[in-house]
C-alpha cells in the first residue's frame, strides 16, 4: 500500500491529457425562464429613459459563506435580473441607453485544468454550464468573458433609487410571475395543513417549516424569504424563523410563507390556523377583529389612494376593537394620534408593502415615492395587519395571552380598484376552517 498524500491531478500530465480527451457536448442551455428576456429588454429602456446618458453598472452578486468552505445558494441581485434576465452568479452589466454588454466569469471545460481541479466553475464539479456565447443566444445582448470587464462596478445612490421606483410600476409579464408564485404558495399553504396532524406532539414547527420549503424548491426556486411557522406562543413572535418549537394542538398556528418561482418574483402570503381545526372563542375573537381590519385595509387600496390609506384604515379598526375590549390606556383618539400610538403595543410592525423580485421590494425608493406616493396601476403590495399578545404581556387578559394572528394577501392596483392575487385563501374563521379540512381529507 503507499503511503503519503495522493498527486495532486492538475501536476500528472498523464491524467490531465487522458481527461481532456474523450467528451461529448453537453446540453448548455442557459436558465432563462420565458420572456424573461424581453422584458429585461422593455426594463432597459424604461432605465434609459430615467437616467439619459448614464452608464449603469449592475453586479450580479455572489453566493454568501455559510461557513468554511460551504456556501448558501446563490441567488441573483434583484435589479441586475431585472435589467438582464440574466441569473448567473459574479456576472456583470454594463447598460448604456438601452443596450447591455454582460461579463460572465467563463466555464472550465474539458482540456483545461479548472475543468476538474476548480469546484465553483469546473463542470465536473457544477455540470454542464453555459458560456458566453450561451448567454448571448439566450438574451440577445452582448456578453463577454469578465476578465475583460473595465468598468467601475460602484453603485451609485440616484441608481439604486431609481431602479427601486422603476421596478413598483409591474409590467404583464412580472404580474403574471407574482401570480404563479401566489398560485403556487396557495399549493404550499395545502401542503404545510395537510402535514400538521404528523407535527402535533411530532416534529412540530420545522416539520411544516421543511414541508413548505421543499414544495418551494420542487415547484419554484424555493422560498421568497425565511418561512415563519409560529405556534401558540410563538405566534405573536413578528419574525419567528428559528421554527425550532412544538405545534400544540389546542393553540393558533400561524403560517406566513411564500414560494419565489424561477424568476425570482415571489409571494407574501400569511394566514392564521387553529391547529386542532376549530378556533377557540378567544381564539376567534382575535382572529375576527384582525379579519375586521385586514378588510378595512383591503377596501383602501385603489389608484389614486395613498400607499398609507391602508394603513391608517386599518389601524382605526384595532384601535377601536382594543378600546372596546378595555385594552387602551387612552382614549381611541390618542391612541391614533401622532403623539399617542397606544394600540401598537399589540401590532408594532407595518400591515403592507411593495412586493416583486424582493419580499419587501423597492426598499431603497424615496419616501415620497414610497410612503409618500398615491397607488397606481400594476402595483403589487401587502396587506398584513395582526394582532399579537405576548404570553409573559401582563396588560392582556390571561385568556388572550399567547394569542398571535395575522392575516396577510397579495394585492394588484387595477386601473378601477384593486384584485387580491392571493384571494383563493379565506379570510373568515370559517371560512379557514372549512379550507383545513378540505385540504386534510385530500
Amino acid at each position: 500500500m503507499r503511503e503519503g498524500r495522493p498527486p495532486r491531478l492538475t501536476e500528472v500530465p498523464a491524467f490531465t491529457e487522458y481527461l481532456a480527451t474523450g467528451w461529448g457536448v453537453p446540453d448548455r442551455t442557459p436558465p432563462v425562464v420565458t420572456g424573461a428576456a424581453e422584458a429585461a429588454a422593455a426594463h432597459r429602456a424604461r432605465l434609459a429613459e430615467a437616467l439619459p446618458g448614464r452608464t449603469v453598472v449592475l453586479a450580479s452578486g455572489e453566493a454568501p459563506v455559510r461557513s468554511n468552505d460551504t456556501t448558501y445558494d446563490f441567488r441573483p441581485d434583484s435589479d441586475f435580473f431585472w435589467t438582464t434576465g440574466c441569473a448567473a452568479e459574479n456576472a456583470v452589466a454594463v447598460l448604456r441607453g438601452g443596450d447591455a454588454t454582460l461579463y460572465l466569469p467563463p466555464p472550465a471545460r474539458p482540456g483545461e485544468p479548472g475543468f476538474f481541479g476548480d469546484a465553483r466553475y469546473g463542470e465536473l464539479w457544477v455540470g454542464a454550464a453555459p458560456g458566453p456565447a450561451d448567454w448571448a443566444r439566450a438574451l440577445g445582448v452582448e456578453v463577454r468573458p469578465l476578465a475583460e470587464l473595465t468598468e467601475d462596478v460602484t453603485r451609485d445612490e440616484e441608481v439604486a433609487r431609481t431602479l427601486a421606483e422603476l421596478r413598483m410600476y409591474k409590467d404583464e409579464w412580472e404580474v403574471a410571475q407574482l401570480r404563479e408564485a401566489v398560485d403556487r404558495t396557495v399549493e404550499g399553504f395545502a401542503a404545510v395543513v395537510r402535514e400538521i396532524p404528523t407535527a402535533v406532539g411530532g416534529p412540530g414547527e420545522r416539520w411544516l417549516q421543511g414541508t413548505f420549503d421543499r414544495y418551494a424548491r420542487a415547484y419554484g426556486n424555493g422560498p421568497g424569504y425565511a418561512t415563519i411557522v409560529g405556534s401558540g406562543p410563538h405566534a405573536p413572535t413578528l419574525h419567528w424563523v428559528r421554527c425550532d418549537g412544538p405545534v400544540l394542538p389546542d393553540e393558533v398556528l400561524l403560517l406566513d410563507m411564500g414560494v419565489e418561482v424561477r424568476s425570482h418574483y415571489t409571494a407574501d402570503v400569511t394566514r392564521t390556523f387553529p391547529a386542532s381545526g376549530r378556533f377557540t372563542p378567544a381564539q376567534r375573537q382575535v382572529h375576527d377583529l384582525v379579519e375586521k381590519a385586514h378588510r378595512a385595509g383591503l377596501a383602501a387600496v385603489g389608484p389614486g389612494r395613498r400607499f398609507t390609506e391602508f394603513h391608517h384604515a386599518a389601524m382605526e379598526v384595532v384601535a377601536r376593537g382594543l378600546a372596546d375590549w378595555g385594552l387602551l390606556p387612552v382614549s381611541v383618539d390618542e391612541a391614533l394620534a401622532d403623539t399617542g400610538q397606544h394600540h401598537r403595543r399589540y401590532l408594532v410592525c407595518g400591515i403592507g408593502h411593495h412586493l416583486g423580485l424582493d419580499v419587501h421590494d423597492c426598499a431603497r425608493a424615496a419616501e415620497e415615492a414610497y410612503h409618500g406616493a398615491p397607488l397606481a396601476p400594476g402595483m403589487v403590495l401587502t396587506v398584513e395587519p395582526g394582532l399579537y399578545f405576548h404570553a409573559h404581556d401582563l396588560t392582556v387578559p390571561p385568556e388572550l395571552r399567547g394569542i398571535g394572528v395575522r392575516i396577510e394577501d397579495d394585492l394588484l392596483v387595477t386601473p378601477d380598484g384593486s384584485e387580491v392575487l392571493s384571494a383563493a385563501l379565506p379570510l373568515e374563521a370559517d371560512g379557514l376552517e372549512k379550507w383545513m379540512a378540505t385540504a386534510q381529507s385530500m
